[in-house]
């Protein structure tokens, strides 16, 4: 079966070609990033219209560099939720109108389930069961993973996301949106131990995470470095480093825990958040010395992609599910709620 995934959920506009036995045969992304970045975070309407624009384009690149035509797309899958509403009604539409007038299924995808799937268009896919860790600018929870729609919640954030005290606390240092790759280049540079943030809730039981405190924190020790005269390029280079320190061990302390409480050596992690190589290699390092083994996606399959939607949408048909010709999106969208196929 040969699949075209749309996905428009946020700031980026995704579209690939998905055959069920040959594999993935094309893909595009369009970023919005540039757009967004003057304003310091998404505009959801300035997203919903770049979408429009970037969609039908993107379709024809993919077509194209497949040396396919559209009537050689046999079902269509879209980002239905959870998301910014216009923008993943750009997507469900141009979906919906497409798969009528092909007079070929369709069916809407659950943008977590494609970021949690996505490592499974690697060489290396994993096995069933595993725990995973979900973490981008919007989710951070641990959920375990026993088949495609078979998911246990088993911890997730209770205020901001990891991504997002990323992109905050880039805001706060003067740096540009998005902020984890701008907190993890300037990292780089950072001196260790000079700043000292709390581990937020690894001092107690339990798989939730809590971010806004870290942010506090790190505010805090910024304001004294201000105070101080002593605001400089290094201070917040040492600073960035300690926050990055703080997310990533926190992140690491719940991974452990989960795959300890589930008894389970297989460790997959996606969305943006997992794009960051400061927690793939002490999530690596945690994993070698349970014998287990961690998995990822490619750097650009970590963020939003068309590939995780076409992925994810071909499991679902290939399992009989479809949808009827009404469209409609979810803002929000328990991945627990889905079905098991």
């Amino acid at each position: 079966m040969l699949v075209l995934g749309i996905e428009t959920s946020c700031d980026e506009t995704g579209v690939a070609l998905y055959h069920s036995e040959k594999g993935l045969l094309a893909d595009a992304l369009f970023s919005q990033i540039d757009l967004h970045r003057v304003y310091g975070g998404v505009v959801p309407e300035l997203a919903s219209r770049d979408h429009v624009k970037r969609t039908i384009p993107l379709i024809k690149q993919v077509l194209s560099e497949a040396k396919l035509t559209r009537n050689d797309i046999e079902a269509i899958a879209y980002t239905a939720g959870p998301g910014l509403v216009g923008a993943l009604l750009v997507g469900a539409s141009c979906a919906q109108a497409m798969a009528h007038a092909l007079n070929i299924p369709s069916v809407g995808v659950h943008h977590m389930e494609g970021h949690l799937l996505a490592p499974m268009l690697e060489d290396n896919p994993p096995a069933f069961p595993f725990v995973a860790l979900l973490v981008s600018g919007g989710h951070t929870q641990l959920v375990r993973v026993d088949g495609i729609g078979r998911y246990k919640l088993l911890g997730e954030s209770i205020d901001d996301a990891a991504g997002e005290a990323f992109d905050k606390t880039a805001k706060l240092l003067g740096l540009r949106y998005p902020g984890g790759p701008e907190i993890a280049k300037l990292a780089e540079q950072g001196v260790a131990k000079r700043f000292k943030l709390p581990r937020p809730m690894t001092d107690r039981p339990g798989l939730d995470f809590s971010f806004s405190g870290l942010k506090t924190s790190t505010l805090t020790a910024w304001q004294k470095c201000i105070e101080a005269n002593n605001a400089s390029e290094q201070s917040k280079a040492d600073l960035a480093h300690a926050f990055q320190a703080a997310v990533v061990d926190t992140l690491v302390i719940k991974c452990g825990r989960a795959l300890q409480q589930e008894g389970l050596t297989r460790l997959v992690i996606a969305g943006g958040v997992s794009a960051n190589q400061a927690l793939r290699m002490a999530l690596e390092k945690m994993l070698s010395h349970l014998n287990g083994q961690v998995f990822y996606a490619r750097p650009r399959f970590c963020t939003d992609n068309g590939a995780m939607i076409a992925y994810a949408g071909c499991q679902r048909l290939l399992a009989g599910q479809k949808e009827g010709q009404a469209i409609g999106v979810k803002a929000r969208w328990a991945m627990e709620t889905l079905p098991a196929i």
